[in-house]
């Protein structure tokens, strides 16, 4: 991993410190939500559901082994009752918790969202294989450019990590559309449309984030952006687009049950 820079204020130091908290506040209680919810969901969704919350309970762990790492990295000290002063410790930034997380719940989030669209079970199975599979080798094509200072390097690893992320966001755009068209009710297909296009959106968010430090930006101030840019970003990705997962499966669980009562 890169060494952390030197010469934080205080005020750039509790940025990346309270957006650290906040994505573990945001993680943990988005986990208890979706876990508390599945009784109320049909048996057919409440896999999608289960997966949705071990993503966001991944995200909790990881967020609180960053948020101690950063804690542990800086000593804050207020001596003489001016300003704070934040100096390094000498202990390391542990940012590979970020890389470790994406690798596990990036594809999740995909399988996710494909299992609680219902598609037919060969569809289901390829979908998941191929975009899994593409996100993972999105995630390990751009760690080694992450903790890297040279430029050129960042670039090359950023391009490549590039390739498989247009095809991931190919196929939420065009791939799933005709599917999505072909779900029980227009509210559902909606859900299902905006659950698409939130993950485009959030996911775009991360090359910008990444490519900071090759735009000029340096130092503290490229790190806190960096952080906070990607603690948001997560945030959205997992514990938001969780919350459009529980809701698709409850509409569609409300669909079902209607039509079962109607048969009857």
């Amino acid at each position: 991993m890169a060494p952390i820079p030197d010469g934080f204020s205080y005020g750039q130091w509790s940025v990346v410190y309270n957006a650290l908290s906040f994505g573990i506040a945001a993680m943990g209680s988005a986990t208890i939500f979706f876990w508390l919810q599945l009784p109320n969901v049909s048996k057919s969704y409440r896999t999608a559901l289960t997966i949705t919350g071990i993503v966001t309970f991944i995200a909790t762990y990881h967020y609180f082994r960053i948020f101690n790492s950063w804690v542990e990295a800086f000593n804050v000290t207020n001596s003489g009752g001016g300003d704070y002063t934040v100096k390094l410790t000498g202990a390391p930034f542990n940012d590979a918790y970020r890389y470790v997380d994406w690798l596990l719940t990036v594809p999740l989030l995909l399988v996710e969202l494909i299992l609680v669209m219902k598609l037919p079970a060969e569809q289901t199975t390829s979908m998941s294989w191929k975009l899994g599979f593409a996100s993972a080798l999105m995630v390990a094509l751009g760690y080694p450019g992450e903790i890297q200072d040279d430029l050129t390097v960042r670039w090359v690893w950023w391009g490549l990590a590039m390739i498989p992320f247009c095809y991931v966001v190919y196929e939420l755009v065009v791939g799933l559309n005709d599917a999505t068209k072909r779900q029980a009710s227009a509210t559902v297909s909606s859900l299902i449309s905006s659950a698409r296009y939130l993950t485009v959106i959030s996911w775009c968010t991360y090359p910008f984030v990444y490519i900071v430090k090759n735009i000029g930006l340096s130092g503290p101030t490229a790190t806190m952006y960096e952080q906070v840019g990607y603690s948001v970003a997560d945030v959205v990705a997992k514990a938001v687009f969780g919350v459009m997962i529980w809701a698709i499966a409850s509409e569609k669980s409300k669909l079902e049950e209607q039509g079962s009562l109607m048969s009857s």
